[in-house]
């Protein structure tokens, strides 16, 4: 069983950085894909950014790329996403979460366990 809870959201400017982390409770190194989606009020869930553990792989989606760091800390249990040059669209609830995928040098799309959400609100 894996348990995450994210921290780290806010309210910035566009233009500013925030950066989100992910408290892993449970054995996810080297076996699981873990991953960052946001969603915005009326509109679908984004895979914003995944990184298989075992093979260190990542994926952004096109709109992030360039912008956001996806990182994984194993010996802190913990997993971040450094965003920088923020914007209006950026706005959203993200989601911390993981799928066990150890045959996997990517990562799959739908994942089995997620967090709460935390808020990040860009200003223009």
């Amino acid at each position: 069983q894996v348990h995450l809870v994210e921290s780290g959201g806010g309210s910035v400017q566009t233009g500013g950085s925030l950066r989100l982390s992910c408290l892993v409770s449970g054995t996810v190194y080297n076996t699981h894909c873990m991953g960052w989606f946001r969603q915005a009020p009326g509109k679908e869930r984004e895979g914003v950014a995944r990184v298989n553990l075992r093979s260190g792989s990542t994926y952004y989606v096109d709109s992030v790329k360039g912008r956001f760091t996806i990182s994984p800390d194993n010996a802190k249990n913990t997993l971040s996403l450094q965003m920088n040059s923020l914007k209006p669209e950026d706005t959203a609830t993200y989601y911390c979460a993981a799928v066990y995928s150890p045959w996997l040098t990517t990562c799959p799309s739908n994942f089995a366990y997620w967090g709460q959400g935390t808020q990040v609100t860009v200003s223009s």
